[in-house]
This record gives C-alpha cells, structure tokens and sequence, in this order.
C-alpha cells in the first residue's frame, strides 16, 4: 500500500520505558481500519491522491443521499470521518499503482517508519482573555487592581486607530493543529495502535490525521557519553601530515 496517511481516534495517554530504562510519555493512537472511498487521479482530477474514510459504525438513516450513493459507487460501508492523503509514487514512478477504491490501510503502512506527523483539532476553551489567550503578563494583583484586564488599546491622537490583528480576548481552542516528528515508540498490528512519544492535540476520542513525516530529522550520531567521537578532531587526525 502507498498510501501516506491513516485516519485515527485519539485513546489517551500512557508512559513506556526503553531497553535502557528510561521512561517516555507515549499518546496511544487508534489508527483505523480505514477504507479508500475514492481514489483521484491526475487525469480526472488534476492531483493524485486517495480519499480515506474511518471505518466506525454509522447508521445508515444518518447518511444522506449524496454520500449514500459515493459510498456506493467504491462498494464501501458508510463511514464518519473523510480525509485526503497523498499517494507515494512507486519505483517504476507513477503513483498509485496498486492501489485502488476499496482497499483496507491499516497501521501497518508505519511499519518501517520512525516518526509520524499528526493532525487534530485542539481542545475547545470557549471565551478566553488575554492572559489564558495570548500569555500575558497581566496587571499589579495587589488589593484594588484588575489582574486578567487587558488594559488600554487605544493609540491616541495618532494614528488614533486599532491595528489590525491587535491581540485581544476571544475564541480559543478548536483550531487545526499539526505537530510534526513524533517518534514511534510502538506498533500493535492485531489492535491497529500506535504509540507515538509526546502529547497529540485534541481530546480523547477526537479524530486525527497520521501521515508518514514530510521532513523527518536527521538521527543524531555519536551521542555515547565519554566515547563519544570528536567529528573536528577526527578529521585532523584522519587528515594527511603536512611535509615540513
């Protein structure tokens, strides 16, 4: 399967120690099944890519007509959750070969990867100040003084106006959030899990996008406490001796 991405629900959170016993907070990921409900290509569509849904149960009462009849046409159960991801081109370098409407992505796509990026909507908070909001200090909080108002926004006589995007109380929460290069620490085949190291936005059972990372970084070498090689000094000694 080239499919770069799997839909998942948020479980919660847990801790796991390595070989060397040192424990990481992992988010445990219930990552599908999926099911490809459409796959689009760059002659129909103009963009190669593959429409995945979240296999979870659904009335079928509560599918309209519209969506009733898309599921039908891949010959696909209704699903709740519908995102796009991306299609890795094969060797022979077209993408999408392999792959079609219908077919199960499991976590198993992750199996030889090493981070992930993930996508969620981050946990609504309602009205908020400036203080929760945007981290602001705040006022005096000696006995007489607002502590959590904001204060004074107006600029005088000049240029007697509010600037654009002046940061101020409001909505907060429920944005699209992408946190990128989670580690996986762990892969459950039989349960479709995946543990990735650190916190995931969302609440539990909230819905996230699991791709495979765009710009993974570099593993770091020679991290072994005292025998740990000194690039610069090993290039001098590697180096040939100049002739006196």
């Amino acid at each position: 399967m080239s499919v770069t991405g799997i839909l998942g629900k948020k479980i919660g959170m847990t801790q796991l120690f390595d070989d060397r016993g040192e424990v990481h907070p992992v988010t445990v990921l219930k990552a599908g099944p999926c099911v490809i409900t459409q796959l689009k290509t760059l002659a129909t569509d103009g963009y190669n890519a593959a429409q995945i849904g979240y296999v979870d149960f659904i009335k079928a009462s509560k599918v309209n007509k519209a969506m009733t009849g898309h599921f039908a046409k891949s010959d696909v159960p209704p699903v709740r959750v519908l995102k796009e991801v991306s299609i890795e081109e094969t060797a022979a370098g077209s993408a999408g070969d392999g792959v079609k409407a219908g077919d199960r992505v499991l976590v198993d796509i992750f199996a030889e990867e090493k981070f992930v990026d993930v996508i969620g909507t981050s946990k609504g908070r309602g009205f908020a100040g400036v203080v929760r909001r945007h981290h602001f200090g705040g006022g005096p909080k000696a006995h007489g003084h607002m502590f959590q108002v904001q204060g004074s926004i107006g600029a005088s006589s000049f240029p007697s106006r509010v600037f654009p995007g002046q940061r101020m109380p409001g909505h907060m929460g429920t944005d699209q959030v992408t946190v990128r290069n989670l580690r996986i620490r762990g892969l459950d085949l039989e349960d479709n899990l995946i543990m990735v190291e650190g916190a995931v936005p969302g609440p539990r059972d909230g819905y996230v996008l699991i791709s495979k990372a765009k710009a993974p970084p570099r593993e770091r070498r020679g991290f072994a406490g005292a025998t740990t090689l000194d690039p610069l000094k090993a290039s001098k000694k590697a180096a040939p001796a100049k002739k006196k």
